[in-house]
């Protein structure tokens, strides 16, 4: 929960433990659909970026 200590004592845990699965899995580097590495990084909401062929490309909100 390393993400979700910004929130301090409120919220609850059951919601800073999801909060923290989600963050984890977005920020982390997901597969390229049209190279196949794994370079592609979040830039916005829905909105992804491939650093190795260069391409953008939509998905969900938080991973493609």
């Amino acid at each position: 929960m390393n993400s979700t200590k910004r929130f301090g004592p409120r919220y609850g845990t059951k919601v800073k433990k999801r909060v923290a699965k989600i963050e984890a899995k977005q920020r982390q580097k997901h597969k390229c659909p049209f190279c196949g590495r794994f370079t592609v990084k979040r830039v916005s909401v829905g909105i992804f970026n491939c650093n190795k062929c260069k391409k953008k490309f939509t998905g969900k909100a938080y991973w493609p």
